[in-house]
């Protein structure tokens, strides 16, 4: 099945794999395949792509997000969604898709998974019919929905949802929305003071590459 897919487009490319929209008989899908990881990344780029296929498999048959098709140890295979990124299609005013995107959050959230990176308007569509979907699941995790650490994970998914709103909607927020936006939880605090200067520094230093917060690239 994988010999008769063919590529289509290039979608990204990073030190963790190499992203592109595939076809085959069953039609377009997109392919993370890590045959060309640097020998000393492979470790880390296939435990980030297995928590991809294991966070894709929670949210099977959920609209508005990818499907796993296939993960082999070597290639993920998901479905494609038909939509532009947050930063390429901005819904500006679009009430109802604030509306539909923390609604889709909700159904993340009671499958008992936090998708953990959505600060990244990269890893938010806007689909043709103007709807919200997510992408990108590595950084997902899984865990009990009501327990306390989920709970808190969940809370900031929404907080970067309601930070894109304030963005691009700011007129919709309501009370309630602005006090979520002004308590910081101490797992932002703690990753502002350590995580994201690691993060940086491996990235840009390292790595050197720099994913500009998923905004696309600058000008």
């Amino acid at each position: 099945m994988q010999s008769a897919s063919r590529e289509v487009a290039a979608l990204k490319a990073d030190s963790f794999g190499r992203i592109a929209l595939m076809r085959d008989h069953g039609g377009l899908f997109v392919r993370r395949d890590l045959v060309h990881v640097p020998l000393w990344l492979r470790v880390p780029a296939w435990w980030l792509a297995r928590r991809e296929a294991l966070a894709l498999q929670c949210v099977t048959g959920l609209a508005a997000t990818p499907q796993l098709l296939r993960w082999d140890g070597r290639r993920l295979d998901r479905s494609y969604l038909d939509g532009a990124a947050m930063y390429q299609r901005p819904p500006r005013g679009d009430v109802a898709y604030f509306r539909n995107a923390r609604r889709l959050l909700q159904q993340l959230h009671r499958r008992g998974l936090a998708h953990n990176d959505l600060a990244k308007e990269a890893n938010w569509l806007v689909l043709a019919d103007g709807s919200p979907a997510v992408i990108d699941f590595q950084l997902a995790t899984r865990g009990h929905p009501r327990s306390r650490w989920m709970r808190l994970l969940a809370r900031e998914d929404l907080r970067h949802l309601l930070k894109h709103k304030r963005t691009y909607c700011p007129q919709a927020l309501t009370p309630v929305e602005r006090r979520v936006l002004k308590r910081h939880s101490w797992l932002r605090e703690a990753w502002f003071a350590t995580g994201k200067p690691v993060y940086r520094f491996i990235t840009r230093k390292v790595l050197k590459w720099e994913d500009n917060e998923g905004q696309g690239p600058k000008p």
